[in-house]
């Protein structure tokens, strides 16, 4: 199934730069790296350290996001369209 929502459309220098580079990293990174986060956030509520704890905690989200949009990357890349021709 192509993507016709893409159809004449192309990616800019820097959106291809970024995507070549995240398409290099394996997706569990980013899964790990949000575990980690997590358990240091506990870690350091544990030991008292309240506001940093929270700051650390917020990072699981984000790192998430990007181990979506790496994923999608690799399935949807703008170099998708190249390979299919």
């Amino acid at each position: 199934m192509e993507n016709e929502f893409n159809s004449g459309h192309e990616e800019g220098k820097v959106a291809e730069a970024i995507e070549e580079q995240t398409a290099k990293l394996p997706s569990d990174l980013f899964l790990w790296a949000s575990v980690v986060a997590i358990g240091a956030s506990l870690t350091l509520k544990i030991i008292g350290r309240k506001h940093t704890a929270l700051f650390v905690g917020q990072w699981a989200a984000p790192i998430l996001l990007l181990g979506v949009y790496n994923k999608l990357v690799k399935l949807e890349g703008h170099d998708k369209q190249d390979k299919s021709n």
